[in-house]
């Protein structure tokens, strides 16, 4: 039996020195002088051992006690470390919160985003969720304190946010089932009783017909060049916005041979892989252009030079989001078209053609078809779609030819004589 002399007349060595209480109970002293409890048992026919705190801190009957409580696990049938290591995950899940789980969700899940979208998510959080229930204990959140935070976003109007939200927080509290800090997700019913969604409203194009009279607007504009051939590029290549916006001079390869191609980065694609855009000879010539226009790669200015589209003063230093749209409204199309739109029109257009697979032109607009490919190949059918591409490229031209018989009134701000300019002539 140990005793308070007899543990404190214990002086440490180089080895641990371990003193016997009885009962698999035995005080164990380090080398640097910390004085141990531990119990030594046996639990499915192997030798274990479990520490029970230092001493003094627990003294010789408070561990003691708690040797009589780990015999009685035992007795049970019921390993001590096992229930211990319970106790702990059931410790650290009552002191879990909403925001510290969420946090490491989005920890977790940022590995495989583009860090707009994960911005996006973070910034949703933080203005609509954290303020109402950030600091609750995660499994104190009922399905009413979920409502509440999502029906202040519903009451400004932003019907979409509120879904779009509700799915975050339900990834969130189901990330964190498995660990035990949540028991059940408290969004799973809330949809029957959040107002309905509104109807997807598809994005406003030009129709084909008035392909003419839009690039006969287009040329009677003395705007900026470069917004022109911004949009000409987007329309083009088939792209979404921010990757026209984008776009960097070290992504292009073999502009001078026969296969040029531009290979966007994963990290900048909407579905988080890399995608290739075959070049038709008219892109090429658009980019002969933008490469006279570039002051800043001229001059080695390698912030700016960069990008095809450069812009000092603007978020990420190119243009703006919104610079296209504001072009097409100017142009009298702003009020029935998008930037956006113009791939539907390509979509449209390519497959009334009936001289390509729908395959290729899914690939080109950077989609993945279900039940097409299990594994995406950035190059599957690089060969079709530049044939395809190259059609796509004089089907537009042979429509800005049709616009020369348009006569189209200029209506930038200011006020000057209207040089039409054809779509691919170099201003070199």
């Amino acid at each position: 039996m140990l005793t308070n002399s007899l543990i404190q007349s214990i002086l440490p060595s180089e080895r641990p020195v371990k003193k016997a209480d009885g009962g698999g109970l035995h005080i164990c002293v380090l080398p640097n002088g910390k004085a141990q409890w531990r119990l030594s048992y046996r639990f499915d026919y192997r030798q274990k051992t479990l520490k029970g705190g230092t001493y003094p801190e627990v003294s010789i009957d408070r561990a003691r006690v708690w040797r009589e409580e780990m015999k009685a696990h035992l007795a049970e049938g019921k390993d001590p470390a096992h229930i211990r290591l319970l106790q702990k995950y059931e410790i650290k899940a009552e002191n879990t919160t909403f925001q510290q789980l969420a946090e490491e969700w989005l920890a977790v899940k940022r590995e495989g985003w583009s860090a707009r979208y994960a911005g996006v998510i973070e910034r949703r959080l933080q203005a609509d969720i954290f303020p109402v229930i950030g600091k609750k204990k995660v499994r104190a959140v009922i399905p009413q304190m979920m409502l509440e935070a999502l029906q202040q976003i519903q009451d400004r109007g932003a019907l979409e946010m509120a879904h779009r939200v509700r799915g975050y927080c339900s990834e969130i509290f189901r990330y964190g089932i498995p660990s035990g800090r949540v028991m059940s997700d408290p969004c799973s019913d809330l949809g029957s009783v959040m107002r309905k969604r509104a109807r997807v409203k598809h994005r406003s194009k030009v129709p084909i017909t008035e392909l003419p009279r839009f690039f006969a607007a287009l040329n009677a504009d003395t705007g900026s060049r470069l917004s022109h051939l911004a949009l000409r590029w987007t329309i083009l290549t088939m792209v979404r916005t921010q990757e026209t916006r984008h776009a960097q001079w070290s992504e292009f390869e073999g502009l001078g041979g026969p296969k040029p191609l531009w290979r966007i980065p994963a990290a900048r694609m909407k579905m988080q892989l890399e995608h290739l855009v075959p070049l038709p000879p008219q892109a090429v010539e658009l980019l002969r252009e933008l490469k006279e226009l570039n002051v800043y790669g001229k001059f080695g200015n390698e912030r700016f030079g960069q990008y095809l589209f450069p812009v000092i003063g603007n978020n990420d230093d190119t243009i703006s989001s919104s610079r296209m749209l504001v072009l097409l409204r100017r142009l009298g199309v702003g009020d029935k078209a998008t930037v956006h739109g113009f791939r539907s029109v390509a979509s449209t257009i390519l497959n009334e053609s009936g001289l390509f697979n729908a395959d290729w032109i899914e690939m080109q607009l950077a989609h993945v078809p279900q039940g097409v490919r299990s594994v995406y190949n950035a190059a599957l059918y690089l060969d079709p779609r530049r044939k395809m591409m190259k059609w796509w490229a004089d089907y537009l031209e042979d429509a800005e030819r049709a616009s020369k018989a348009i006569v189209i009134e200029d209506k930038t701000p200011k006020k000057k004589p209207v040089e039409a300019l054809g779509w691919f002539q170099s201003s070199w």
